[in-house]
């Protein structure tokens, strides 16, 4: 009596990915096997499920309807056991692993420098692959598997994602030394009505709460003059362009003593942005991105107490 084959996880990581890439010499590169390989493995599954699960053609290929709809069993199974060894590993008490991280770039360069270095000295055997974006095209990438944690500026909608709020980060106002409010001892609100402000181009976050914020006080966004990132923005107040608003922790790493620049709270206006780490709920790491969750709060109280509001 012949016994019965059983299919592997490797032949299910190459199901995931060649249905991913849309092709077996796309997901061969990503797999970092051959192409000659990759199809056996996939024909044995085949064989062993007595499927059909890809239409080839010269283009590339597409998923069956028995393909389609075991994709996302095979994903569960994968992630099942991926959250199997870093249950594993916890237990054995450490992490391992590489996972990748989406940061804001408004936060993620003026936060990381001072957390990760503990974070690699705590969870030595865990790596962070960090990448900069949007918080719109984080939570997208997050849903879709192309991150597996985000740190970003609140709201994160995601109903299959799980929020683990941070802190608070308020945001002050910069001024050019030569500037009519640079000696004025308190700035109030209703000085800065009529002012013009720089702000972030238009398709970032960061640019829609400055907008919001002159709206509310009867001040003016500069249309003609938008930064591409914080950098740009203080270097235009330096070069007396205009004032801007700009986030606590930017100011905290960037901004140093001697610079030609006023840095101020505004009486009257209490301004902050909300940060936090999310994850997908179905994410078999989700223990290992709490315990980060925590640490990095530890962290960012301990560097910056003076530029934070702790939850």
């Amino acid at each position: 009596m012949t016994q019965a084959r059983s299919m592997t996880l490797k032949q299910l990581q190459h199901f995931v990915a060649i249905a991913e890439s849309g092709s077996f010499r796309k997901a061969a590169e990503r797999l970092n096997t051959s192409q000659p390989s990759l199809t056996v493995q996939i024909s044995t599954l085949e064989e062993i499920l007595d499927l059909i699960l890809f239409e080839r053609s010269r283009s590339g290929v597409v998923l069956t309807a028995a393909g389609r709809e075991l994709l996302q069993r095979a994903r569960q199974v994968l992630e099942e056991s991926a959250g199997f060894m870093e249950r594993a590993a916890w237990l054995a008490g450490s992490y391992s692993g590489t996972f990748r991280l989406g940061v804001t770039p408004t936060l993620g360069p003026y936060l990381l420098p001072r957390v990760l270095p503990t974070l690699h000295s705590r969870y030595e055997a865990l790596r962070l692959f960090v990448r900069e974006n949007d918080p719109a095209q984080l939570e997208r990438g997050l849903l879709a598997s192309d991150y597996d944690l985000i740190l970003s500026t609140q709201p994160i909608r995601g109903g299959e994602l799980e929020v683990y709020p941070l802190f608070r980060e308020p945001i002050k106002l910069c001024l050019p030394l030569d500037h009519r409010l640079a000696r004025k001892p308190i700035i109030n609100r209703e000085d800065l009505f009529g002012e013009e402000v720089l702000t972030m181009e238009e398709h970032h976050l960061y640019h829609r709460q400055i907008a919001e914020l002159c709206a509310s006080i009867g001040a003016k966004t500069r249309r003609d003059y938008e930064g591409t990132s914080l950098d740009t923005l203080r270097q235009m107040v330096v070069m007396g362009m205009g004032i801007a608003f700009l986030p606590s922790l930017y100011i905290a790493s960037e901004i140093r003593e001697h610079d030609p620049l006023r840095v101020e709270s505004v009486r009257g206006i209490s301004v902050q942005r909300h940060h936090a780490l999310a994850w997908r709920r179905r994410s078999p790491s989700r223990g290992l991105f709490q315990d980060l969750a925590r640490a990095i709060n530890e962290l960012v109280a301990e560097h910056f107490a003076d530029n934070i509001v702790s939850l």
